[in-house]
């Protein structure tokens, strides 16, 4: 197999696909790699690292897209990347498609097969290759809050942990997944005042026992939600439903009703949020008022730690890596049931049930396609 690995060219994405390392262990099992010229710099690898590492450096994106036959990337294939698709590529990378029109009909028109991060899943219905960029996300959550909460960013004026003889700020966690935990641990270990809300006990209990009561957790109805909202300083959105657009659990009445100089950090925003009012940004300009409620909606946040999260990243994806070169994907998704439940477009058909259905593409099981 070829795998080619480009350079991410999302505003200000500076991750890379694979580490050196990742490259190696590839070239170990027989395939030839070959990388865009500058890809691992924004996360501090040399075009000699890789070369070091057995890969073939390439001047740019259109050499490694014509001749790798399959693509591994971070972020969304933008549009100039999408048209270089072709029926003989397998697309592997973080998709997020049912908020994106336009890239999912770029993708069935491409025939490609694309197979998507987020949806992979693995024996306890857990999202393993989403979950490395989950925490990642969700304690960047914290400090992005933190700093939107200052005055010099029309914030409130307030110190998460507040100090002796002044309250510590009330940050609320909407979601007590991966995200809102780790959330948690970084607003807990800022003396922040932390509440979660989940719309299950379970979740609700493990999180109480896992803080030792340090954190407060509340069943979510929509009173709860409201109530707890508008005493917020700092509201941080981290519902996820795999596959589909998130719920927009926050109305904008609910912002117009927050205190002024609040903050809200939607990390939902790749999948279109979970506030009404949020929208994506990036982070050249990662915020912006509505209603003097300070929004963070930044739509690759673990972008901007890339050495982190590209190591992160990398570990988890590389066993998926190597399978899909070593049988080829239409094997490896025959043999792998976890695998292809990543699988959401193949030769022009959806194959993700939520993708189709928020988007009104008819929806052909993946096996169908194989």
């Amino acid at each position: 197999m070829i795998v080619g690995i480009p350079k991410e060219i999302k505003n200000n994405e500076f991750r890379v696909a694979m580490t050196p390392a990742g490259v190696a262990e590839l070239v170990k099992n027989g395939h030839r790699v070959v990388v865009e010229t500058t890809a691992g710099t924004g996360s501090g690898f040399a075009d000699a690292d890789y070369q070091h590492a057995g890969a073939e450096i390439l001047e740019n994106a259109e050499a490694v897209f014509s001749t790798a036959k399959m693509i591994v990337k971070v972020k969304e294939p933008q549009a100039v990347e999408r048209a270089r698709l072709t029926k003989e590529h397998t697309l592997f990378t973080y998709l997020h498609l049912a908020p994106d029109p336009e890239q999912t009909a770029d993708l069935v028109n491409s025939q490609a097969t694309c197979i998507a991060y987020e949806t992979v899943t693995d024996a306890l219905g857990r999202l393993p290759l989403l979950a490395p960029m989950s925490e990642v996300a969700g304690r960047m959550s914290i400090q992005a809050g933190a700093y939107a909460l200052e005055k010099s960013r029309a914030g409130r004026g307030m110190l998460l942990g507040g100090v002796p003889g002044v309250s510590p700020a009330k940050v609320v966690i909407i979601g007590g997944g991966v995200v809102g935990r780790n959330a948690a641990q970084m607003a807990v270990g800022m003396r922040a005042d932390v509440t979660i809300l989940d719309r299950s006990i379970d979740v609700l209990r493990a999180i109480d026992a896992e803080f030792d009561g340090r954190v407060k957790t509340i069943f979510s109805t929509s009173l709860a939600l409201e109530e707890q909202v508008l005493a917020a300083d700092l509201v941080i959105g981290s519902v996820l439903i795999p596959g589909a657009a998130a719920p927009k659990l926050v109305s904008a009445e609910m912002v117009k009703k927050m205190k002024s100089g609040a903050a809200v950090v939607d990390v939902a925003i790749d999948q279109g949020g979970c506030f009404a009012t949020a929208k994506a940004t990036t982070h050249a300009e990662p915020t912006y008022i509505v209603d003097d409620v300070v929004h963070y909606c930044v739509a690759n946040m673990p972008g901007a730690v890339a050495r982190t999260s590209t190591y992160a990243l990398s570990n988890a994806t590389l066993p998926y890596i190597i399978k899909l070169a070593n049988l080829g994907a239409e094997a490896a998704l025959k043999q792998d049931n976890y695998l292809l439940e990543g699988l959401n477009v193949r030769h022009g058909k959806v194959t993700c049930e939520s993708v189709a259905t928020e988007l009104g593409y008819d929806f052909v099981p993946a096996l169908e396609t194989l």
